[in-house]
């Protein structure tokens, strides 16, 4: 049986991500794939645009995570830990991800992508500028701190950051605390 046939069957013809019935292509679930059902999933335009960055990222669009990081299909939960990952940032989306239990195998394969797509770029401010090591950064927006009773107040400047593997994440001190800030919410000075 053919890949999209396979794939059509296993979705009921429906996004194996958000649902949707409108466009759907199948995906092959990068960094390796044979192109069998068993390494791809069947997806909608939209999900498709964002996962490879032809679109901005739809937060609320990828609340479907909640249902689909609990089918059965390796390459689903891959995709939706893969995704969930990126949205890391979002509270929902970390709970998910605490909550998401993946074999082995299936995590590092989802570990694998992660890994590739953080070598691909340099970690950017809000503006786009490219941050270094030891670059001084202001918050854009005040940010609630996970596991510390203080809110990073917009304006707060952090000297001295330290780039992490991941181009969405840095690391420095705010209030003394070293704490991991989202890249996207800084500044550089």
């Amino acid at each position: 049986m053919p890949t999209e046939q396979a794939l059509k069957n296993r979705s009921n013809n429906s996004c194996e991500l958000c649902t949707s019935i409108e466009k759907l292509v199948v995906y092959p679930v990068p960094p390796t794939s044979d192109l069998s059902a068993q390494q791809a999933i069947y997806l909608c335009q939209n999900c498709l645009s964002q996962i490879e960055g032809q679109s901005e990222l739809d937060i609320n669009h990828w609340r479907c995570l909640n249902d689909s990081m609990w089918n059965q299909e390796p390459a689903v939960q891959v995709m939706s830990y893969r995704m969930l990952h990126k949205l890391s940032a979002e509270s929902w989306a970390q709970d998910a991800l605490d909550m998401l239990y993946l074999e082995d195998e299936v995590k590092t394969w989802a570990e694998q992508g992660i890994a590739a797509e953080r070598s691909n770029g340099p970690t950017r401010d809000s503006n786009g500028a490219e941050l270094q090591n030891g670059d001084n950064v202001t918050l854009i927006k005040d940010l609630k701190v996970k596991g510390a009773s203080f809110t990073a107040k917009q304006g707060t400047m952090v000297r001295g950051i330290t780039l992490t593997d991941n181009p969405e994440h840095i690391e420095g001190k705010v209030n003394g605390t070293r704490i991991v800030l989202v890249s996207a919410y800084l500044k550089k000075a």
